[in-house]
């Protein structure tokens, strides 16, 4: 990944602001959402990313991905992305709940 194409990173990754921004993300969020608009279009591991961007495990990245998702202000400052990532949450869920064959 370019890091120059990255959310800006602060030197502590739980530093970062948790004051709502205008559109009533928080920086972190705003991060994570560009992250995840972008994160594809480079070689890579996303987990390592992940790591070093955000300085937590890529499960835990997840967790916050899933609550962010739901939240209103995300559908509003990025709907496109965010109605993507819901579409793969929920095809996802239907794979695991599906009836297993040959059993």
């Amino acid at each position: 990944m370019d890091a120059a194409e990255l959310p800006a990173q602060p030197s502590d990754p739980h530093a970062r602001a948790a004051a709502p921004t205008e559109a009533g993300l928080t920086e972190r969020e705003r991060e994570i959402l560009a992250f995840e608009r972008q994160w594809w279009k480079y070689p890579g591991l996303k987990e390592q990313a992940i790591h070093e961007l955000f300085g937590v495990s890529p499960t835990r990245y997840y967790q916050l991905v899933n609550r962010l998702i739901d939240k209103r202000e995300a559908l509003e400052a990025d709907p496109m992305l965010v109605k993507r990532l819901r579409r793969l949450r929920s095809g996802r869920q239907r794979a695991r709940s599906a009836p297993r064959l040959g059993r």
